[in-house]
């Protein structure tokens, strides 16, 4: 190591940890562990250029141990990405971009949101297989455009974590060579040793996924790292997986390889103590000598050529293949939203009976046609949830152009993945699996809604209509849990027209994600159905009077029964609008207007209805309303049988209905 590289390293450890201390809050522990390791690779390694952040074929690096954050912060400093001392200096301040675990776009240079632990670690190999595909798809000989590394750090809770075994046993499988997983072994966690819970041979399991494994003893020893990064690319037909060495709090005596380093301030003087330990010329708070700027700007110069390199190299491709550079652009930009909104052929459907699982796979097939950079899959459920891409290849280790992605059952590690293919770009990807498994994605699920990424899932079998398979695999309060977390859109269909709708939303959203919640049993194709679905509510069948006496509200499969209802209402001289509502957060954007003509405050009288939890339908119904719900768990019945069972009929709606327009008119009385 010469003499500037071991100053670049230390600074990376003393702004990390000044950071950490002048916010009296964060862990400084990894940072300081880990500096080494991240200034060989981004110094000598990886390329990317700090004044094109989105530089298309950049290498990719993820912290997956969000938690070093002030790691990354101090390499975006150092490098030039734009964050100043200042910002070092607010670390974890409110409206500061360095907060406390690193977040996709708010802060330049962060290429996912982590902080819960494996979760970059699955998002990485998204990022990976995205990579091998877009390669596959557009690489020439001679011209390989598309031809980057993904690179992620984590450790032992990373390890520990069971999304990042799920996610590595699918890289494994698919071969994902340019996968490179730094582990940051220094055996410390929260409470202790990592004997205390953790004492398994992580290289073992690693190399039964099928990665190559390479140790480095020293993580302090550049060469070292340097040589075992070099090895990880060499191989072309696995993953690879670099155990580092390190000791947590790596340089301050009183806390190196102790669990009080890990997620808390060193101290003052312990800061102090760590400065002089380390040589460093001034003990000023976030002081770094100008050699050591000027040594990053130069190691920055490098990404700048190896993209001015890549530009002339495209431009060529260009020219050479201008039907590849038409496709490329359809890859990387947005769908037409327009164009697909006019889309006859689209939202054409056949006038019969269909399950919304089975229109949704409809809607893929059509889709795959107009936007040939759709990539998606199941976890082991495309028969059922009817996902897969018709006439297209399955992506494969021996065939990274397929289109069709087979997670196998890892809901979990599929929901992080698809979040890094969102996160590279160039592809449009969605995920499926029952709705009452949407339990496992759920946390992914939110870190997409949380970075702001589109990313679709389709959650078929959406209520008791699941039947026989009876109680663990008939979800009840996933809708409620979905729609509870904020910029996630939440879409349950009625019919062809209302799935159509929905698939929109999902392809035409720029940044959120969305759920299509879908039945497994037939519906009907409904006759007041239409693309005001895509308000989020709308009335589908519409009273005689102006003012109608009573309001019902449905989704998805209910919505048919709603309609029904109204019927024999009508006979009792009580009439009734229909309310559509396939997504409550669609239509809670619209103008207070539009919801007013929808639910007018003068209708006291509603009702609701939904196979479900009631949780969330009392702001729509009312404190006079009431709702036709789900007040506990299924049952294993045939679907019809648990529709009675449970209350999901005609004559209890309009039962339901009766007492509360009575009600209502006894009130204005």
């Amino acid at each position: 190591m010469s003499n500037i590289d071991m100053t670049s390293v230390n600074a990376i450890r003393i702004l990390a940890a000044d950071a950490v201390q002048k916010a009296k809050s964060g862990h400084p522990g990894l940072p300081l562990g880990s500096a080494a390791m991240a200034y060989e690779l981004w110094a000598k390694h990886m390329n990317h250029n700090p004044k094109n952040p989105k530089w298309v074929n950049r290498d990719r690096f993820v912290l997956s141990a969000g938690h070093g954050s002030t790691l990354l912060y101090s390499l975006l400093h150092l490098f030039g990405y734009g964050l100043t001392v200042d910002d070092l200096a607010n670390f974890r301040q409110d409206g500061s971009l360095t907060p406390g675990h690193p977040e996709y776009g708010h802060t330049v240079g962060v290429e996912a949101t982590t902080g819960p632990l494996g979760a970059g670690m699955a998002m990485a190999v998204g990022m990976a297989m995205a990579e091998t595909h877009l390669a596959a798809t557009f690489n020439k000989e001679n011209f390989p455009i598309v031809d980057h590394y993904t690179y992620v750090l984590g450790g032992d809770g990373c390890l520990m974590e069971g999304i990042s075994s799920e996610a590595f046993s699918l890289a494994g499988t698919l071969g994902l060579s340019k996968l490179i997983v730094f582990y940051d072994s220094n055996k410390i966690s929260i409470e202790g040793s990592t004997d205390l819970a953790f004492t398994e041979d992580v290289q073992k399991r690693l190399a039964a996924f099928g990665f190559q494994i390479i140790i480095v003893e020293n993580g302090n020893d550049l060469v070292e790292i340097g040589k075992a990064i070099e090895t990880a690319k060499a191989d072309k037909t696995r993953p690879s997986f670099i155990t580092v060495k390190t000791q947590i709090g790596f340089g301050c005596p009183a806390k190196q390889g102790k669990a009080s380093a890990h997620g808390e301030p060193l101290g003052e003087d312990n800061v102090k103590a760590l400065k002089e330990n380390l040589k460093w010329e001034k003990l000023d708070p976030f002081y770094v000598p100008d050699a050591v700027y000027a040594n990053y700007k130069e190691l920055a110069k490098q990404g700048a050529q190896a993209e001015d390199q890549w530009n002339t190299l495209f431009a060529a491709y260009c020219a050479k293949y201008p039907d590849c550079k038409t496709l490329w652009d359809t890859f990387h930009n947005d769908v037409d939203a327009r164009k697909l909104l006019n889309n006859e052929a689209f939202w054409a459907y056949e006038n019969k009976p269909q399950a919304t699982r089975n229109l949704s796979g409809i809607a893929i097939n059509k889709l795959k046609d107009i936007m040939p950079n759709l990539f998606g899959g199941s976890a082991d459920l495309a028969p059922s949830t009817k996902t897969h891409m018709d006439g297209i290849s399955d992506f494969s280790k021996e065939n990274y152009i397929g289109r069709n992605l087979h997670f196998g059952v890892r809901e979990l590690a599929m929901a992080g993945i698809a979040n890094g293919i969102t996160l590279h770009g160039g592809l449009k990807t969605y995920i499926a699996t029952f709705f009452v498994f949407s339990d496992y994605i759920k946390p992914m699920a939110r870190l997409a809604a949380l970075m702001g990424i589109p990313v679709t899932y389709v959650l078929t079998h959406d209520s008791i209509g699941v039947g026989e398979d009876g109680p663990t695999h008939e979800p009840i309060e996933q809708l409620a849990m979905l729609r509870a977390m904020p910029n996630f859109n939440v879409f349950r269909p009625a019919d062809a027209t209302e799935t159509a709708a929905g698939w929109y939303l999902a392809m035409t959203s720029k940044h959120t994600p969305t759920a299509l919640v879908l039945t497994r049993q037939n519906l009907p194709q409904l006759a007041g159905s239409s693309k005001e679905a895509l308000k989020g509510a709308y009335v589908i069948a519409e009273a005689a009077k102006e003012v109608p006496d009573a309001i019902l509200i449905a989704s998805g499969s209910e919505v048919e029964l709603a309609v029904n209802a109204k019927i024999e209402l009508a006979k009792d001289n009580i009439d009734v609008r229909v309310v559509s509502m396939p997504c409550m957060d669609l239509f809670e954007e619209q103008t207070d207007a539009y919801k007013e003509s929808i639910l007018p405050r003068a209708v006291k009288a509603r009702v609701a209805v939904e196979a479900a939890i009631d949780f969330g339908w009392g702001k729509y119904v009312g404190i006079d309303g009431a709702t036709v719900t789900m007040k506990g768990f299924g049952a294993s019945a045939p679907a019809g049988i648990l529709f009675d069972k449970f209350g999901f009929t005609t004559q209890n709606v309009v039962e339901t209905m009766k007492k509360v327009y009575l009600l209502a008119t006894d009130t204005d009385q």
